[in-house]
């Protein structure tokens, strides 16, 4: 494995220096970096076209503008970065920082989220295959996988961030709405729940009679303004979710492994109110402190309580914790949205990635910034669920006609196990591949989205450099693609060899 991995650095780092190579000749050629001057009428305008070319090396041949940047670059190793400067004279090393930290939160963001969604609904849709609810998730996929970004970013603008905001001032949901909600809801939740119609038609009038009383009584309480989840929610929420992790991974019948997720469920309740103090207003590095300490006291309760299943409590566990822990996090965000409103009256804004000068507190100013992340992060994420929707399902129903998958059925294994256990774990392996190109493409094609949104991100780096004509922006964006495409192509070559031992001999 070492000497693989040490093969395929050397090869991407020859890929690397000749697409430097490509991209630096092909900006410097896209036009005339001085063609606003020569057009200008100002009296200084020859000293001001001498001062652009010194700052960017215009008198000197292209091979050596390159090796100057590469040679700048190259300090990247030793941690002594030098990506040159702009054609105004600012370092670009510093605006790469400020502008990666946006986009790569944005698309990280996104991506996780992508791959959640899109790979449940995938092995939803292979195991309902034909289906009507397989037909609808595919004709949204493919609507969503044609969808012109520009065109979607303006609808969500639109009815995402302008009208919610009019909403907000003074919500109301009619029961006409309420009801309209609730049908829908209920007609997607029967058709991923399955089973006959009598099963169909109780789970849609159970969950259509929920959805409407829990609107109408929010709307009747001002809980949209005033809202509030609570120790009891959160306790609640996440015990369904740990009997629902439990039933799906192992059955309820792992008592061990049932008990060490309710206790750590248990735990956490303690532990809530045990940290609540410390919540009042908090830092980020405090928050991952107590992150931190969630998974480890999850690890150690499913290692008392896992037995001979040690490995999946302790697993299992530590997922609960950090459920929890989410959810924690998510109640003190939600109960700042009252004092949040009060500052910013219409809370989502359809510019730039946060609020200047914003004045709140730690939970509103996360709010703030969650706020501004909401939209360019389901844009993102509904680009890319589609994909891997439709490669998920493609995968599950080509692994569940292979023959140890019919083996594993007629030797009497249910039908969760041969899912979980067999089918889905070598699935994984062309969606691991997907998930590496679609990492580094989402970062390019951020550019698209960060334009509309007006976020000053690496789409805005790269375009003002290609529009000036200055490669020194233009490369510090190669650079940052480059080897995000090289690390998780990496990435997902180590993980083929967890996934199937074969591939590490």
């Amino acid at each position: 494995m070492t000497r693989f991995v040490l093969r395929r650095l050397a090869v991407s780092s020859l890929i690397l220096l000749v697409g430097s190579l490509l991209m630096f000749v092909l900006t410097i050629n896209s036009g005339d970096p001085l063609e606003d001057l020569r057009e200008s009428t100002a009296s200084n305008r020859d000293q001001l076209m001498q001062s652009r070319i010194t700052n960017m090396g215009l008198d000197q041949p292209w091979y050596v503008r390159y090796f100057t940047w590469l040679s700048g670059a190259a300090g990247c190793l030793i941690g002594k970065c030098d990506l040159g400067t702009d054609r105004a004279g600012s370092d670009v090393t510093a605006l790469l920082a400020q502008a990666a930290g946006s986009t790569l939160r944005l698309v990280t963001i996104a991506t996780f989220a992508a791959i959640i969604v899109g790979v449940i609904i995938g092995i939803i849709t292979a195991i309902r295959q034909y289906s009507g609810f397989d037909y609808v998730v595919t004709f949204i996929s493919f609507l969503f996988f044609s969808l012109p970004v520009f065109w979607a970013a303006v609808l969500l603008k639109e009815f995402g961030a302008i009208r919610f905001n009019d909403w907000i001032a003074d919500p109301q949901i009619s029961l006409l709405q309420a009801i309209v909600t609730g049908l829908v809801l209920a007609v997607i939740l029967s058709s991923i729940m399955g089973g006959d119609w009598k099963r169909r038609l109780l789970t849609g009038a159970i969950t259509g009679v929920f959805v409407v009383a829990a609107l109408m009584y929010f709307t009747a309480v001002g809980w949209w303004r005033n809202p509030a989840l609570g120790v009891g929610l959160v306790a609640l929420v996440s015990l369904g979710f740990a009997v629902g992790l439990v039933a799906l991974i192992t059955g309820l019948g792992n008592r061990r492994v049932l008990y060490s997720t309710l206790t750590t469920v248990g735990v956490g309740i303690v532990v809530y109110f045990a940290v609540a103090p410390l919540l009042d207003e908090p830092n980020w590095l405090l928050l991952a402190g107590l992150f931190v300490s969630s998974l480890v006291i999850g690890l150690l309760i499913g290692r008392l309580w896992g037995g001979y299943s040690k490995g999946t409590a302790m697993a299992l566990s530590a997922v609960t914790a950090t459920f929890m822990a989410a959810m924690t996090f998510l109640d003190h965000l939600v109960y700042a949205w009252a004092g949040f409103l009060q500052l910013k009256p219409r809370p989502i804004s359809t510019i730039g990635s946060q609020t200047p000068n914003f004045p709140g507190d730690f939970w509103e100013t996360t709010l703030d910034w969650g706020t501004q992340l909401l939209l360019p992060t389901a844009l993102l994420t509904l680009v890319s669920v589609a994909s891997y929707q439709r490669y998920t399902r493609a995968s599950m129903l080509e692994t569940l006609n292979q023959d140890y998958v019919r083996t594993a059925r007629s030797k009497g294994l249910g039908e969760r196990t041969v899912i979980v256990k067999h089918a889905f774990r070598n699935a994984l392996i062309p969606i691991t591949t997907i998930v590496a190109f679609n990492f580094a493409g989402l970062i390019s094609g951020a550019v698209i989205t960060e334009t509309v949104f007006g976020w000053k991100g690496m789409g805005e780096l790269f375009k003002s450099g290609l529009n000036n004509v200055d490669p020194a922006p233009v490369m510090a964006f190669f650079l940052v693609t480059a080897i995000a495409a090289i690390v998780m192509n990496m990435i997902a070559d180590i993980a083929y060899a967890f996934l199937d031992p074969r591939i590490r001999r």
